[in-house]
């Protein structure tokens, strides 16, 4: 019997801006996987910033809980890392390796992983295709399986590529809640640039798999770490935020195959017990998720009532919760700000538009409730109408819950920065489309 590999490649910043969800944006190699696999439409992240979803999705709890409520690179870190989903596998005989980005720790060597291919983006394609060949002749002489962790850098709005002939801004669509507007399309079309390179460079490690046989025993799971850098996505808790692509492929005729489109709620922390459940071994005690299998087999039409989404650090203080059922949003803000929190929204065209019109001088609410079946977009605020009372009651009810079975620090008060907190991730300056790139330590 093949040993059963798992291969998690992963985005910077990408949302559900891809093909199989009905986006103009062509990715044609995400579509075949899709269509060859398990689409998620309603899949989403614990927390819409860098570190916390992905540890969310590595470590199966909330952010809080594994003490990751702001950017490592800016200090936050990991309580346990023996907890980290690699870890697991490893006790049970994988052979563990990350290729490009991590970021869930300031230093790559602390989360322990058996091999470090490659931390550039410039030489993340060889070195991972590489490494795939390798991995694939140990295995036939009767070799480890294998976890892979291949982080890409793109669609970090650092790195978004000058648009090409094919993204004419003038016939693109906008990016979710943004205004129809030329400076938005613009911007949009730099997204739309580098998504594409994105997928062609999964399409290389794709080809890779069916040209090397680890294809026929190897679960692809395709995802991103939150929503797009633009204004009420990345780092806010409305749906362009939190919610993500998620894609899984397994070997042939087996649970991840078949072209399947699910609209039940998941959340990324999922993936841990469902991983656990498909190869047959234990469920460490930490886990919050649920297992998918279920719902993959058949046997249930959904796994889950309600997801939730924090916020508590970014590049700014900005502690929010909520909890998502399939009906509505309910949102909770901390802190006495009233208005958006800037400096937590990446830096670019629609930003500075957006601030040109004025926006600074629109409030937020402290506690807002969203009918997502007539409002998607998550404009009219329900919470002081009277006739949704019961409901605000039970959405907050159901956070508040959640926040004490998880221990969340933000019950108590305002959550302190951690001493020596400070540093930048990627280097800015040093960026452009052709590199160089580094990764600061």
């Amino acid at each position: 019997m093949l040993p059963l590999n798992i291969l998690y490649m992963h985005s910077h910043d990408t949302g559900r801006y891809i093909q199989p969800y009905g986006h103009a944006v062509p990715t044609p190699n995400m579509q075949r996987l899709a269509e060859q696999g398990v689409l998620f439409r309603q899949a989403f992240c614990a927390g819409p910033t860098c570190s916390p979803s992905r540890a969310g999705l590595l470590f199966g709890q909330a952010p809080h809980s594994v003490g990751m409520m702001g950017l490592s690179n800016l200090g936050w870190s990991i309580r346990d890392m023996n907890q980290h989903l690699h870890h697991h596998l490893r006790r049970h005989g994988y052979t563990t390796a990350l290729c490009g980005t991590q970021h869930i720790a300031r230093r790559t060597q602390d989360i322990g992983y058996d091999q470090v291919v490659a931390c550039q983006p410039h030489t993340l394609m060889e070195a991972s295709i590489g490494w795939l060949e390798n991995m694939a002749a140990r295995q036939r002489e009767g070799g480890k399986p294998f976890f892979l962790s291949l982080g890409h850098w793109l669609t970090h709005r650092h790195l978004y590529l000058k648009p090409g002939e094919e993204d004419k801004p003038g016939y693109l669509p906008v990016a979710g809640p943004m205004p129809d507007h030329p400076t938005v399309r613009q911007d949009f079309a730099a997204f739309t640039a580098s998504v594409r390179q994105l997928d062609r460079d999964w399409g290389r490690v794709l080809a890779t798999l069916e040209s090397t046989g680890l294809a026929q025993n190897t679960l692809v799971i395709c995802t991103t770490d939150h929503g797009i850098g633009f204004p009420h996505m990345k780092c806010s808790l409305f749906d362009g935020g939190l919610g993500v692509m998620l894609i899984l492929r397994g070997p042939r005729g087996g649970e991840f195959t078949g072209g399947k489109v699910h609209d039940a709620l998941v959340a990324q922390m999922d993936l841990y017990p469902t991983l656990c459940d498909w190869l047959g071994m234990e469920r460490p005690n930490w886990l919050q998720g649920v297992s998918l299998l279920p719902l993959l087999r058949g046997e249930k039409a959904s796994v889950r009532d309600e997801v939730f989404g924090e916020i508590t650090h970014h590049v700014s203080y900005q502690p929010e919760r909520c909890v998502r059922t399939a009906r509505y949003k309910y949102i909770r803000r901390y802190g006495e700000r009233p208005f958006a929190v800037q400096p937590n929204v990446d830096d670019g065209l629609a930003k500075s538009l957006w601030q040109e019109q004025g926006w600074a001088d629109q409030p937020q609410p402290r506690e807002a409730l969203y009918d997502l079946m007539f409002d998607p977009w998550e404009a009219r605020n329900l919470a002081l109408e009277e006739e949704y009372a019961e409901r605000v009651a039970d959405m907050s009810n159901r956070l508040d819950d959640w926040m004490c079975r998880t221990d969340d620090p933000l019950r108590f008060g305002p959550v302190a920065i951690p001493a020596g907190a400070g540093g930048r991730f990627i280097e800015a300056d040093e960026i452009s489309s052709s590199g160089p790139w580094r990764e600061v330590p």
